[in-house]
């Protein structure tokens, strides 16, 4: 059974076809998760983003459209990967990010339906923030000592949330060159990670 049909009879309710697809397809979205990275997460959730990517492809598939499933679920897992990024990456998610319960609830506590207060976590303190300006001054230098200038222009949009469409219309590069930049940038701040 082709994966157009399988896509079809998954998006009228049929749980095996959908299993089908989520199984046969978990290797792509292994391979497209690899090409990115998450800051403030890791690997699994940029796995679990592409995995909520192909399920809307399933759920969304149209065979009266000229392409193969193969294809549109990639472009919809990669831009499920892209959006979680883009919004990880924005200022807007900082509080919830650093935001800490105030009691902790227990597994095996009865009353789990107790009303939890979340509170922003401490702000630091003088001493930290100037390290934290000292630790961040030392990596932008070596990022600047280590990457391109166009590297480091398409990693500061991209990290700004920006699409590679955007990115691609305001620095006039490519597709292909910003994901090539993209790759090398990542193998250039894993190699900094691994020296510190």
């Amino acid at each position: 059974m082709t994966d157009e049909l399988l896509a079809l009879k998954a998006k009228n309710g049929e749980e095996e076809a959908m299993n089908e697809l989520l199984t046969k397809y978990k290797s792509t979205v292994n391979m497209l998760a690899r090409s990115y990275f998450l800051i403030g997460g890791d690997m699994e959730d940029i796995v679990q983003e592409g995995m909520i990517g192909l399920y809307k492809a399933i759920r969304s598939f149209n065979n009266e459209k000229s392409v193969s499933f193969k294809t549109f679920a990639s472009v919809c897992i990669k831009h499920q990967i892209q959006n979680a990024i883009r919004k990880a990456s924005s200022q807007k998610n900082m509080l919830l990010s650093s935001a800490l319960p105030i009691y902790e609830v227990e597994d095996n506590e009865d009353d789990m339906d107790k009303n939890e207060i979340i509170l922003p976590s401490q702000l630091p303190s003088p001493d930290d923030t100037i390290v934290a300006n000292e630790n961040m001054k030392e990596l932008k230098k070596k990022i600047n000592e280590n990457l391109s200038l166009m590297e480091i222009k398409i990693l500061s949009l991209y990290l700004k949330g920006y699409s590679y469409n955007e990115i691609s219309e305001i620095g006039r590069y490519s597709k292909k060159s910003i994901d090539n930049a993209l790759s090398r940038i990542k193998n250039k701040l894993n190699f900094l990670k691994k020296a510190e």
